[in-house]
This record gives C-alpha cells, sequence and structure tokens, in this order.
C-alpha cells in the first residue's frame, strides 16, 4: 500500500521531533596543547633562535627555527640533554649526557638503541639558517620537563646515530633550557 507523503512525515515527526533535534548536545571539541617556546642561544650565548615544544600523546612535537648567520651550513647532531643548565656559554657541558643515556644505546639507527634524547639531524642552510618540524616518540614533554628540566643541545658536527657515545657530533654550539 502506497502511503500520502503527508502520513509518512507525520510518523517521521513522531519519531524524531523537530525540536528534539535542535536541542541536541554539541560534543565539546577538544582544544589542541599550547606550544611552549624557549630560546635558543649560540657559541656566544646571545639568542639564535627559537625551539617551539608540544606534548604529543606519545611525544613530542618540535618546531626549530635558527636565524641566518647563526650556525655553519650543513648537518648538525641535536639532542635533549638530562639537565637544564646552558649557564656555561659557549660549553653546554653543564647540560650533561643526553636524556635517557644508557651505555651503548646512542643512536637512531643502533639496534640496542636508541636513548631517549637521540633527534634527527638539523640541516642548516648556505645562510647559516635552518627551520625544521619534526616529531620524537622517544620521550614526552613532562618527561623533559622533570625537575631538572633539561636541555635542547645543537653540536657541530653531524650525528652518524651509530658512533658512541654521540655519534660523533663533536662540540655544543647552541643551547635552549626546557623547565
Amino acid at each position: 500500500m502506497i502511503r500520502p507523503l503527508s502520513m509518512l512525515l507525520a510518523g517521521a515527526l513522531a519519531v524524531a521531533p523537530l525540536a528534539a533535534l535542535a536541542q541536541t548536545p554539541e560534543t565539546p571539541k577538544a582544544e589542541a596543547p599550547k606550544a611552549e617556546t624557549y630560546e635558543i642561544q649560540g657559541k656566544d650565548g646571545k639568542k639564535i633562535g627559537d625551539l617551539s615544544l608540544t606534548a604529543a600523546p606519545k611525544g613530542v612535537l618540535m618546531d626549530i627555527e635558527i636565524a641566518a648567520g647563526s650556525l655553519t651550513a650543513g648537518k648538525h647532531g641535536m639532542h635533549f640533554h638530562a639537565t637544564a643548565d646552558c649557564s656555561d656559554v659557549g660549553e653546554y657541558k653543564k647540560s650533561g649526557s643526553h636524556a635517557g643515556h644508557a651505555e651503548g644505546k646512542h643512536g637512531l639507527l643502533n639496534p640496542n638503541g636508541p636513548e631517549p634524547g637521540d633527534l634527527p639531524n638539523l640541516i642548516v642552510l648556505s645562510d647559516g639558517s635552518a627551520q625544521a618540524a619534526l616529531y620524537t616518540g622517544l620521550i614526552k614533554l613532562d618527561e623533559l620537563k622533570d625537575a631538572d628540566g633539561s636541555a635542547f643541545i645543537i653540536h657541530a658536527e653531524k650525528d652518524d646515530h651509530m658512533s658512541q657515545p654521540i655519534g660523533g657530533a663533536g662540540g655544543r654550539i647552541a643551547c635552549a633550557a626546557v623547565k
């Protein structure tokens, strides 16, 4: 039997009145975590760029910006170090060893690693600037911001991601204290 359209509509309205549809509560939208920005200082202690860190459910989203003329062109090793101390300008040894350092575990290519502080190399352009957006699932932001914080360190040379203890990355040439 074919029913008139008015009967079909009346049945539909009886099941779900339009007023009820209009009052359906909206699902609240989750607010994205806010980025925390830290100043990166160079060999002379002056600001050369910014590091922005955003907490992710299983790691940290990183944005790195280095100003032109700040670093030498090429690849530079980067790591999170154990302590938020950049006070020994130009040396940055007070930042300690890598975050989560474990003997023989350094390197993203190490079959026994990596350490939580290991990161890929930063590629610096011919004008001495760099920009990078990357993610690490090896460590979380709250671990970086523990009681003594941590330091983001840029090294003079590239990290081969295998050699112990720092992948041949050389001296520490830039530092950002993460607290």
